[in-house]
């Protein structure tokens, strides 16, 4: 996280930045989602998100459907639904069975109450109107509709923030470093029921708490690798920072046996 909000808030929704580059593949995001296989407890994630879609019929949109791991599995448990996958990336759509289009979340191109569940998965704070984002989604909701979104606590995974600070530290010829960029702490935990409920009059969380243990330092360098997008907001040189922390992991998974990191994300259902 850098010390200037204003500068934050520019990087993680930067639409060029996200779609020419962060998101251009699906690469990074599948870095970011291949460390949750070293979690305990497991969380089927796509398998939650389409058990709160049980009662839904007729059309789900996936808003910021990246590399599709929820409309995939959705297509192969509920080939009852019509899907469609929305994205800013044309890029990472090219991953995604179809149907699928380029869509700002802040302009959905969809009529009036024309959709029977939304999905907002781990990507509304990436959009630079995040208020009007939600007054779409309640705009293209159908009545008896349901919003789920899901996002990462403020408090998820310290310990990769603390590893960021400590090698950056080493780096620079001190104590501790710069924070690393957050990308959740515009839409985080904390306060994405407060957003939603400007909108949605019921907004039920579900807290998915875990720890993530490691005992190879790759997966862990890969995760922080995949914000390579956003090096220059680091205020220090990003490869050197990272193979200094890769040093780091691996001189604690010697001594320890492995590498923990706390986790706490969660999934918000909203509804009318």
């Amino acid at each position: 996280m850098t010390d200037t909000p204003a500068r934050h808030d520019a990087a993680v929704t930067d639409r060029s930045l996200l779609s020419g580059s962060a998101y251009k593949s699906g690469r990074d995001l599948l870095a970011r989602q291949s460390l949750y296989q070293w979690q305990s407890p497991r969380y089927d994630l796509p398998g939650l998100v389409a058990e709160q879609l049980r009662e839904i019929r007729g059309t789900v949109v996936d808003v910021g459907c990246g590399n599709g791991k929820f409309i995939n599995r959705l297509r192969r448990d509920r080939p009852d639904l019509r899907l469609l996958g929305l994205d800013i990336s044309a890029g990472i759509l090219g991953e995604v069975p179809g149907p699928v289009a380029v869509a700002d979340a802040a302009r959905l191109p969809l009529r009036d109450a024309s959709t029977n569940a939304v999905l907002a998965l781990h990507m509304l704070y990436h959009v630079a109107g995040i208020p009007t984002a939600i007054t779409e989604f309640g705009r293209v909701l159908a009545n008896g509709g349901i919003v789920v979104a899901s996002t990462n606590s403020d408090h998820d995974k310290a310990e990769l923030d603390d590893l960021w600070q400590r090698a950056s530290g080493d780096i620079l010829g001190r104590d501790r470093g710069p924070s690393r960029i957050s990308l959740s702490a515009r839409f985080s935990l904390e306060k994405a029921p407060s957003l939603l409920g400007t909108v949605f009059g019921t907004v039920r969380v579900i807290e998915l708490p875990g720890t993530i243990a490691v005992t190879d330092p790759a997966p862990v360098v890969a995760h922080m690798a995949s914000y390579r997008a956003w090096a220059d907001q680091h205020e220090v040189p990003f490869d050197e920072t990272t193979r200094r922390a890769e040093q780091i992991v691996a001189q604690q998974i010697a001594k320890q046996g492995q590498f923990e990191i706390t986790c706490l994300g969660g999934l918000l259902i909203c509804r009318r």
